[in-house]
């Protein structure tokens, strides 16, 4: 029963041949995983982290060591992987708060590549489906310390991970936008200066009715995502009621005390209603220059635009019909690896509609709600007022130096969360008692679109062996060793306990560059957007259906 429901929560992904698990070899040295889990029903149906803890003993002896990335929880003590594991938690479907990415990379390079190290080490990384997030990491590493390309290290992930047309393996636009900072920071002598960063203003181009704007970024190590500022309808001002040209450009300010833009009348928002076509759809919007009443200021460079657009229902109802978000970075968009880590002082991030991040990290983000979106920021450094603020200056830890590891999240509840926009989606919510909508929409729904599956983002998962054979059971049988694929595996060898907890100084085994013949000819559509990492009410349904099956065996059996 248990196979049966791990095959139900991982859709047609295949399991690793020698146990049963999914997991595949990026490299000869990198191992991708789902999130393995101690406690029912998790266990069930996800990787049983004894069954893995057998496996990466049997083929690798204590020359392996865990990187997780679950701010959700892990599923399972320390303990029952000897100590041996890594913790750099941050929320599903994001990228990581680009401040962790020098001590998760040097912490990876002193496992495989230090001075004292025994040659075959391996490193497991493992978020929950072992894709966005895992592969974030995997790729970051391939570029920054392999000296790989990234147009290679993408593709040698999904290439490993994820079956033929079945989309890419780090899919989400924030994440891959994060792995070309990761490259810009390795040209650059990986230089990283952490600054506050103030939202002056948000310019949005086309934007439709019954919008919610907020602002967010990370906090408590990056294990939290906090919403610092939402837009209310009083801080808005209407520039341009008509259809807006999409070519055109919104005068841009960086000050937060400027004046209405040139040569535009600031309008109420009843005084500029919503265009619609002669079939009462919505052909167009505002542009619109949100300025906040108070100073929103974030912690660090990371900084999210968050946004729902809403339509009033019955009995205290809304029904969410668009939900979308971005992260962006300041210190890479002020071009601070370019000049040396003295990053712009101010900008502008803009990005269209269609590559915003979608629901749960896909491509569905819903109705439009806008065309385009820029934000207007500045770094709070002194330059601005005349008032010190130091920055802070991350560089990667030199080979010895100790590195920095961040406070794991609650292993028992990875089913708990309490961090923002991680269970976004569309459908009917309470209303908010907060006046955060930019405007109460009247118009008919023009249909959100299917929403995917909850285990769509999991469909096209495989698994590869270090060399990247898919059938590493004529292995074990060249050998002579038992071929199993049971859910609790019996691999034929004694568990090997490690003393203790993971050391930093290691390991010389370096990857081997991408070759021509070690990668399979087809990838599938490199460009198709797929969520990060999988839901579990499906495959606990699952359970109660299979309990429900054989209790109706029972009883025909017993009515005979």
């Amino acid at each position: 029963m248990a196979s049966i429901l791990r095959q139900i929560v991982a859709g047609p992904r295949q399991k690793h041949p020698e146990a049963g698990l999914d997991l595949c070899y990026v490299t000869d040295n990198i191992i991708a995983t789902s999130g393995p889990s101690s406690t029912f029903p998790q266990r069930a149906y996800r990787n049983p982290t004894d069954a893995l803890v057998k496996f990466l003993d049997y083929k690798h002896d204590n020359n392996w060591a865990i990187w997780e990335f679950r701010a959700e929880g892990t599923g399972y003590p320390d303990s029952e992987v000897y100590g041996r594991i890594r913790h750099y938690p941050w929320p599903d479907h994001h990228p990581p708060p680009f401040a962790l990415i020098p001590s998760i990379m040097a912490s990876m390079r002193d496992w495989l590549k230090g001075s004292d190290t025994k040659p075959g080490r391996v490193v497991v990384v493992h978020c929950k489906a072992g894709k966005g997030r895992s592969g974030t990491a995997a790729v970051s590493y391939l570029i920054s310390e392999e000296g790989w390309t990234v147009e290679d290290a993408l593709f040698r992930f999904t290439a490993r991970r994820m079956r033929s047309g079945f989309g890419a393996g780090v899919s989400i636009p924030s994440q891959l936008r994060w792995i070309r900072y990761v490259d810009r920071w390795t040209k650059h002598q990986k230089f990283y200066v952490e600054r506050k960063i103030e939202i002056v203003e948000i310019h949005i181009w086309g934007l439709r009715d019954g919008v919610k704007l907020a602002i967010e970024g990370y906090i408590d190590q990056g294990r939290t995502i906090k919403n610092f500022h939402t837009f209310d309808r009083h801080e808005r001002i209407i520039v341009d009621g008509q259809d807006p040209d999409p070519t055109s450009a919104i005068p841009v300010t960086t000050s937060p005390s400027s004046s209405s833009l040139p040569g535009s009348e600031a309008r109420s928002e009843s005084s500029a209603p919503q265009r619609t076509s002669s079939r009462g759809l919505e052909t167009g919007g505002n542009a619109v220059i949100f300025r906040p009443t108070r100073p929103i200021i974030l912690p660090s460079n990371d900084v999210s635009v968050d946004l729902e657009r809403r339509n009033k229902a019955a009995y205290g109802w809304t029904m969410v019909t668009s939900v979308a978000h971005v992260w962006f970075n300041a210190f890479f968009e002020g071009h601070g690896p370019e000049n040396h880590g003295d990053a712009a002082a101010d900008g502008v991030f803009e990005i269209d509609w269609d590559a915003m991040d979608g629901i749960k990290g896909s491509a569905s983000k819903g109705t439009r709600a806008l065309d385009r979106l820029g934000v207007v920021w500045r770094a709070m450094d002194g330059r601005n007022e005349g008032k010190p603020e130091l920055p802070q200056i991350i560089t990667e830890p030199k080979e010895g130096e100790p590195v920095q590891q961040m406070k794991p999240a609650d292993w028992k509840s990875p089913q708990h969360s309490n961090l923002v926009a991680i269970s976004k989606d569309l459908g009917l919510r309470t209303e908010s008692p907060v006046s955060a909508v930019s405007k109460a929409s009247s118009l008919r729904s023009s249909g959100s679109s299917p929403q995917q599956s909850e285990d769509d983002h999991l469909v096209g998962v495989k698994v590869h062996g270090p060399s990247g054979e898919e059938h590493v059971s004529q292995e074990l049988a060249r050998a002579g060793l038992p071929h199993v694929t049971a859910s609790e595996p019996d691999l034929g060898m004694p568990k090997v306990r490690s003393p203790g907890p993971m050391s930093q100084a290691d390991g010389s085994n370096k990857i081997g560059v991408l070759g021509s013949g070690s990668i399979p000819s087809a990838v599938g559509d490199m460009q198709k957007p797929s969520a990060d990492d999988e839901s579990d009410s499906k495959a606990e349904k699952g359970l109660k259906t299979s309990k429900e099956n054989v209790r109706g065996q029972v009883l025909k059996k017993d009515q005979r």
